[in-house]
């Protein structure tokens, strides 16, 4: 059986009250407009029967901040999902939003549809980035936004991005751990983007924003995904899904270094790396010259690393050494064991 799936409802940027810098919901999420109700009701029932001995089913409305949208219309969609749900055929309700756009009111009808879990769009907790990327809201609406939540019982999620403008290393570690402070059960890492159209995309233009490395983000982000993944918080998604505006012309040019279609692989390829040449360098100093390196079935990937990246490191790197890649369901995703044989 199948333990989760969830079924993505994507609401583009209605009723959201500002403009970031970075931010183009409808290029990101490839529609023009909010879905009808009976449009809503029909892809939800498309992907049920999909959907056949799965554990968990979420209904989410994703792409927009879901809080912001006049109230009417948040419970024209929330009354949709609350059927399937007390029909039995889906089991939670997820929806992700602004923190400026939580209050007890919206609280109290997220409540009243059984809304399950509440993403916070938070993308940094650094006040001067927040300013410069004009998120509208400062850091201590966040942390109102995420304890209210929390105190309805409901399941709190954060969304961070990397790399916007004025961001540093030191700064998304602190959103980390910062994020970690609030206790979600659930977070999102996204390299930022620039997307055409947008003032961030002015600011390249005009020389005021670079964008990072692929050394960089994959660095930053496998830095945070290790503090997160360590304080046992789910690691829900890394990196933007692939769109034909982010991979078109001259756009894909400038985001060469933040976007991959297989970004979540760099960044566990990196921690893999990272992990198991510590305890290389240990165990070399011994002279054993074969060593079996376990891992998670789900992190097996990378061992090897994508396109083979991984092997041709360690063989370059621990010439001497043979080492044998394994797979063992005891040990939990992200860890890893190296004994000599």
């Amino acid at each position: 059986m199948k333990k989760h799936a969830i079924i993505p409802v994507f609401i583009p940027h209605l009723g959201c009250p500002h403009a970031c810098v970075f931010c183009d919901q409808n290029q990101i999420t490839a529609r023009n407009k909010a879905p009808s109700k009976d449009e809503v009701i029909s892809f939800v029932e498309t992907w049920l029967t999909t959907l056949d001995d799965v554990e968990t089913v979420e209904l989410a409305f994703y792409g927009g901040s879901f809080t912001a949208i006049p109230i009417d219309k948040q419970i024209e969609y929330l009354a949709i999902a609350k059927e399937f749900k007390d029909a039995g055929k889906v089991h939670k309700i997820h929806l992700s939003t602004r923190p400026d756009a939580i209050d007890e009111e919206i609280l109290d009808n997220l409540e009243a549809y059984s809304v399950d879990t509440v993403e916070l769009g938070v993308q940094s907790f650094d006040d001067e980035v927040l300013a410069i990327s004009e998120r509208g809201h400062d850091s201590a609406t966040v942390y109102r936004a995420a304890e209210m939540i929390t105190e309805r019982g409901m399941e709190l999620g954060i969304q961070l991005m990397i790399g916007l403008p004025g961001d540093s290393f030191k700064s998304c570690v602190y959103s980390a751990e910062e994020t970690i402070k609030l206790k979600p059960s659930l977070a999102r890492l996204y390299p930022t983007l620039v997307l055409p159209g947008t003032k961030l995309h002015e600011m390249y233009e005009r020389g005021e924003y670079t964008p990072l490395t692929r050394e960089e983000a994959v660095m930053r982000t496998a830095t945070m995904y290790r503090l997160l993944m360590d304080a046992g918080i789910y690691i829900m998604r890394v990196g933007l899904k692939s769109t034909d505006v982010i991979n078109s012309g001259r756009l894909g040019e400038i985001n060469q270094g933040t976007y991959h279609p297989a970004f979540r692989q760099l960044v566990e390829d990196f921690i893999s790396r990272e992990k198991i040449s510590s305890m290389l360098n240990q165990l070399a100093k011994t002279k054993h010259k074969k060593f079996i390196v376990k891992t998670s079935p789900s992190w097996a990937s990378s061992l090897s690393g994508h396109n083979g990246e991984n092997k041709k490191y360690f063989k370059e790197n621990y010439p001497d050494i043979e080492l044998i890649f394994e797979t063992d369901e005891n040990i939990l995703p992200g860890k890893f064991t190296v004994s000599s044989k």
